[in-house]
């Protein structure tokens, strides 16, 4: 595995080293060794799915609160989406900036995104498939959010007027 910091800390761009030959590829995806390795801890409890039906359609910005906060590995299996982190840790020198990647079926990318950091994915095409895996358990009490177009941090998104879950059209502004 392969892990790129981003201007975030503690936020990583993690690619596979596929080893490929005429029969296909095999890639190491997940390894709490390698984690660990380069300073971060990951203790997995749970993996989610989501399927974004149609291109253009923004899930999140979305985050759990302490105590439930939690470390997210995203990683796009069908189609292709552009995923961004949002630093929330108000102790943080890079608190309000973003960073976006695209991550694809074809670059099997997977993005990093620590406690402390909200997480939004749009669809670069229909029917995308997008894995998460959670260090914590999802907890709707301690769920939250922030509305995808705050102005604060001025997000910027490969496609213009999204589809929005009435959820993600009201959450509040920062």
């Amino acid at each position: 595995m392969i892990f790129h910091k981003t201007k975030i800390k503690d936020v990583y761009i993690i690619e596979p080293e596929l080893k490929k030959d005429e029969r296909g590829s095999f890639g190491r995806f997940f390894c709490k060794k390698e984690l660990a390795e380069n300073g971060i801890k990951f203790d997995m409890a749970q993996t989610n799915r989501s399927l974004i039906n149609k291109k253009g359609t923004i899930k999140g910005l979305h985050f759990q609160k302490f105590p439930k906060s939690e470390d997210k590995v995203i990683q796009c299996i069908f189609g292709a989406i552009y995923d961004v982190a949002v630093d929330l840790r108000k102790d943080s020198e890079t608190y309000g900036q973003w960073v976006g990647t695209e991550l694809t079926q074809d670059n099997k990318k997977m993005f990093l995104i620590p406690k402390g950091c909200a997480h939004g994915v749009q669809a670069l095409a229909d029917n995308c498939e997008v894995q998460y895996f959670m260090s914590e358990f999802y907890s709707p009490e301690h769920e939250s959010g922030m509305r995808w177009s705050d102005p604060f941090f001025s997000i910027k998104r490969p496609i213009k007027n999204p589809t929005l879950s009435e959820k993600d059209k009201n959450w509040p502004l920062i």
